[in-house]
């Protein structure tokens, strides 16, 4: 059987929305709602809100939105009954067995075989590792003293140098070419056949948090190029959202994460004793990451590449994780370039003095900032101290500020008063506020603003009730569900109107899961999320939601009035649109 409306209901009321997306994202309140980083696109200025009263999200920025079940779809890639399981887990509640429908039995299959083939790969690879065909991976692991043990707690395999073994491999088990490219271990080329993805690499399977393999990455032998090569997204594998070696490093006993560049990076600190340690999948430090470490902890430490290019990937990370929440601190691996070198040339208990005096993110901005000058020429001195107030400026906590202004006043010899002068110089210039200029829009998009203005006053009207429920009452006999004319809103409008006459008020969240498609549910939660702009004096509010009401029934009106060849039905039209524009709406 399918879930109830009333047991759908329910789930979603035992689970405050605030609390459950708290859990992911970094949220602050600020007024009515609470405010984050939105996890769905990347931005510098929280535009992602959460409205406890309205039970949904929404994004001001990228328009994501919906309720709590919207959000662990989109966020986890869930289906609908996982989202239902999960919660009504979250509640302590016991669901009855479903019967799932026919596309939710469909998804749950195809994701279910994409697993088994990803299992299937893992254990193929790791077979290969081991006979004679894999001696080149074993001799390579070796040589960086990875050994067995650690090589089976990882999984790790070996890609032959022919070309289509796996592929032929997993055709033998009943995999077709559509599910096989799906997986992205294999290419299909209508005129050659199939071919694997990776060949002759040393082979990493990445893992999900509840240890099954969604992806690989592999390390070519030799000088090919790429040199790391990554499993493509999948309905399984999302880069942004996933840690190397967060499955094991969740259980960890130490209070901190490491934060690395590689696998084999995060293998040698596991080898080590050091099982904390987690590496990004390939691409560029995203919100997600910084996300999905806040779930296990409240302290990173970057333990990046010591050259150039690590130190920028260090810098960039530093603002991600800030918002995140996280307390961060940098780790100096010097004169070695990465963890795995410094253990071999220093060994362990190195390793843990390291750790324990990591510097903090701050000073070691500071540290990159002062690289940039000639700090025994007076002029280029000057240049650093403005650089640093500019920074010190932006540290919003004044008592956090302060220590800061002293560490840096002390470790760079300048003076603590001139220093802090030259911060409260750059602090009234404005460098504490951030950048909130809005982006130009595009031709295209102001032909979509003006075609979405002839909507504007439905969609105005629905959030006027959404957001002030007295209209309901005030517009009784004025205004109907039948006078939204645009299809969405005249859906969302008949449900409101029988929510408010059957519980004396509206439940915005328990719309969201009558529309099954996610762009819909996107227009919805805009709807109920917009920001209403109230004017100063009330008298101003009565004058623009009377304004709105006049629009919505004139066009109703005119619609009906197209659409009719009755001549009595024409004059009572006639008759109400001269009646519209006597109306006053008083809030």
């Amino acid at each position: 059987m399918l879930y109830s409306d009333e047991l759908i209901e329910e789930v979603r009321s035992r689970n405050d929305i605030v609390d459950v997306i708290s859990s992911y994202v970094s949220l602050k309140k600020k007024g009515s709602s609470h405010f984050g980083l939105c996890p769905f696109h990347n931005e510098k200025s929280p535009s992602f809100s959460v409205s406890r009263d309205k039970q949904m999200y929404y994004c001001f920025g990228c328009g994501a939105g919906g309720n709590v079940f919207t959000f662990l779809m989109e966020y986890e890639n869930m289906t609908f009954p996982e989202a239902m399981q999960s919660l009504a887990q979250r509640a302590g509640m016991e669901l009855p067995v479903q019967e799932s429908t026919p596309a939710a039995r469909k998804e749950a299959d195809e994701r279910a075989r994409l697993r088994e083939m990803n299992k299937l790969a893992a254990q193929y690879f790791y077979v290969l590792l081991h006979r004679k065909r894999g001696e080149k991976g074993i001799q390579y692991l070796q040589k960086r003293g990875i050994t067995e043990e650690t090589i089976r707690h990882f999984g790790l395999g070996f890609a032959d140098i022919y070309r289509d073994d796996l592929y032929q491999f997993l055709r033998q088990r009943g995999y077709t070419d559509e599910e096989l490219k799906s997986s992205g271990l294999v290419m299909i080329n209508e005129k050659y056949g199939g071919s694997d993805k990776f060949w002759n690499r040393v082979m990493f399977p990445i893992m999900d948090v509840n240890n099954r393999v969604i992806g690989f990455g592999g390390r070519v032998m030799g000088d090919g190029s790429p040199k790391y090569l990554n499993s493509q997204e999948t309905k399984l594998f999302d880069k942004s959202r996933n840690l190397y070696g967060l499955n094991f490093a969740k259980s960890t006993r130490r209070k901190e994460l490491i934060l690395c560049e590689g696998y084999l990076d995060v293998i040698s600190m596991h080898q080590a004793g050091f099982t904390n340690a987690v590496a990004s999948l390939g691409t560029a430090f995203t919100p997600g990451h910084g996300i999905l470490l806040k779930r296990y902890t409240d302290r990173v430490i970057l333990s990046f590449d010591s050259d150039d290019a690590g130190i920028r990937a260090a810098e960039r990370a530093i603002p991600i994780l800030k918002e995140a929440g996280l307390s961060i601190r940098v780790l100096d691996l010097k004169p070695y370039k990465d963890p795995d070198e410094f253990i071999k040339g220093e060994g362990i208990d190195a390793m843990e003095q390291r750790i324990r005096e990591a510097k903090s993110s701050f000073m070691f901005q500071m540290e990159q900032i002062a690289g940039q000058y000639q700090m025994n020429d007076p002029e280029e001195k000057t240049k650093c101290f403005h650089e640093m107030a500019k920074e010190l400026a932006k540290i919003e906590e004044p008592l956090e500020r302060n220590n800061y202004i002293e560490a840096v006043s002390n470790q760079y010899m300048v003076s603590k008063k001139e220093l802090e002068s030259l911060v409260n110089h750059y602090g009234v210039l404005g460098y504490a506020r951030k950048d909130e200029r809005a982006a130009p829009v595009s031709r295209s998009g102001r032909n979509e603003a003006k075609e979405e203005s002839k909507k504007q006053p439905q969609k105005l009207l629905l959030t006027w009730l959404v957001n002030e429920p007295v209209l309901f009452e005030k517009l009784q006999g004025v205004i109907t569900p039948e006078d939204f004319l645009e299809p969405m809103y005249h859906s969302v409008a008949i449900m409101l109107f029988d929510q408010f006459e059957t519980d004396g008020k509206v439940i915005p969240a328990r719309i969201i899961n009558q529309f099954v498609d996610a762009e819909e549910q996107k227009q919805v939660a805009g709807l109920f999320n917009a920001r209403l702009k109230m004017a100063p004096l009330p008298e101003d509010n009565d004058k623009v939601i009377t304004d709105i009401v006049r629009k919505v029934k004139l066009a109703s009106l005119e619609y009906k009035m197209s659409h009719s060849n009755d001549i009595l039905e024409w004059q009572q039209l006639i008759k109400e649109k001269t009646d519209i524009m006597k109306l006053h709406i008083s809030l």
